[in-house]
This record gives structure tokens, sequence and C-alpha cells, in this order.
């Protein structure tokens, strides 16, 4: 049972100020979420990276509905990806509930794991354009065969990733499927991509959940500022331009995560 009384409106207002962020950027709550519970709120990496898993499975859910009602989903890629993800994603919690998730050692990992996901999230936000365009042409005429495997190969790195830090469904995630699907509509491939993350995220976050590693009252402290948050962020996206807020966003990351991962 949920002590509404024991809600804090600090994470409630850092919610509204990470979703507002999504909105106008549409990179994922986890590259901000995550660093700002354990930077600024010092709770345990774990608590942190379990309670954003469940916190991005509610809001990608809402997401993924809009996506699909819009046909704006490829279902293909999305069960290719979990194909490798959600088997990465049990591995990885096992090994965790195996050799403990709340011990020096498991912390100072998922925080090195976030640092360098941050760094990568960032290198995928400001290099964009250059990696399309200098990594396509050798992924360009693969027969499907090796494009499945690839996708697969991929779910399970973003399994790995996401399990430990909360973080890569994203920036990472939708660059590595432009490369793979260049054909497709960028909608369908980012469409695609929050439709595959409610799936990790989901069952990443349970698995947190039986660990013992999920905080209920920050969640619903962080749920309540974040859902205006992404409104208000989604409707003033249009009137800041995006090549001002990526680098912004990027730098942030890069040095966060440089922090992190030290």
């Amino acid at each position: 049972m949920i002590d509404f009384h024991a809600i804090n409106p600090l994470y409630s207002v850092a919610g509204f100020l990470v979703g507002g962020l999504v909105g106008f950027t549409g990179v994922g709550g986890g590259a901000l979420m995550t660093p700002i519970l354990v930077l600024l709120f010092n709770f345990h990496p774990a608590t942190a990276v379990g309670t954003d898993l469940l916190y991005a499975s509610i809001t990608k859910t809402c997401g993924t509905l809009v996506h699909g009602h819009n046909d704006t989903v490829d279902w293909r890629i999305t069960r290719r990806l979990a194909a490798g993800s959600i088997p990465a994603t049990i591995i990885t919690l096992l090994l965790l509930f195996k050799y403990g998730h709340d011990n020096e050692g498991a912390g100072s990992l998922i925080t090195t794991v976030l640092g360098i996901a941050l760094i990568l999230t960032a290198i995928t936000l400001v290099f964009r354009k250059w990696i399309l365009t200098h990594l396509a042409e050798y992924l360009d005429g693969l027969p499907d065969s090796k494009i499945r495997l690839l996708t697969n190969l991929l779910g399970a790195a973003l399994g790995v990733l996401v399990s430990l830090s909360s973080v890569g469904a994203g920036a990472i995630g939708v660059t590595a499927l432009l490369l793979l699907y260049p054909k497709l509509p960028t909608v369908r491939i980012v469409g695609s991509d929050i439709a595959h993350a409610v799936p990790l995220t989901l069952v990443a976050g349970a698995g947190h959940w039986l660990l013992g590693t999920v905080d209920w009252v920050l969640l619903v402290s962080l749920l309540l500022g974040s859902i205006p948050g992404i409104i208000i962020g989604s409707q003033l996206a249009a009137l800041v331009p995006d090549r001002i807020l990526r680098p912004i966003l990027a730098g942030t990351l890069a040095i966060v995560g440089a922090k992190l991962s030290i």
C-alpha cells in the first residue's frame, strides 16, 4: 500500500523537468532521470534503475498505443529486437540475483555501465548524421537473414544495457535501426523502437521489482510530474530548434556520463 503522504514534491518536480525535456527532444527518460536519481537524490544505482524501468514502461505504453493507432510501428522489427532483448534481459537479471545487486561491486558496475551508456547516447545524438552516412554503405544490400541476425544482436545488447542502466533503448537503438533499415520512414523506426521498449522495460522492471529495487513512492512521485511535463514539452517542442536542443542535451549527458564512469 502506497502512503501518498510520503510523496516527495521534489521528485515530482524532477519528473516534470525530465518529462519536459523528453517532450522537447524525444530521447528516452532513462538517460536523464536515472543520473538525477543517483547524483542529485543519492538513490542506490539499482533502485534508480529499477524504478526508472517501470516508469519508462508506463510512459512508453502510451506512446506505443498512439504509434500503433497511427500505423507507425513495424512489428517485424519489434519482434526481432525482442527475440534478442528479452532473453538477454532475463539472463542479466538472473546474474544480478545470483551475485547480488545491493553490494558495492554491483552498484559500481551499474554506475559504470550507466556512465558509458550516457556517453554513447551523447555520441549518437551529436554524430547521428555522420554515423548514418559513413556506416550505411557497409550494411546496404545485406540479405534479410543477416539483417535479422544483426537486429537480434542489437536487441540483446540493448537488453543488457537497459537492465543494468535503464539507458540505451532511445538514441542508441534508433540510430542502429536507421542503419539496419534505411528504407523505412524515420517515424516507423521511432515507433518500432518505442514499441520494443515496452516489453523490454516491463520485463526488466519486473525483475528489479522481484529483486526489491523498485521504490513505489518514488515511482508515483515521478509520474505525477512527468505526465504533465511530457504534454507541455511536446506542445512547446516546435518552438525550440532541434539544432539548439540536441547539442545541449548531448553535452549534458556526456558530462554526467563521464562523472559516473570515472
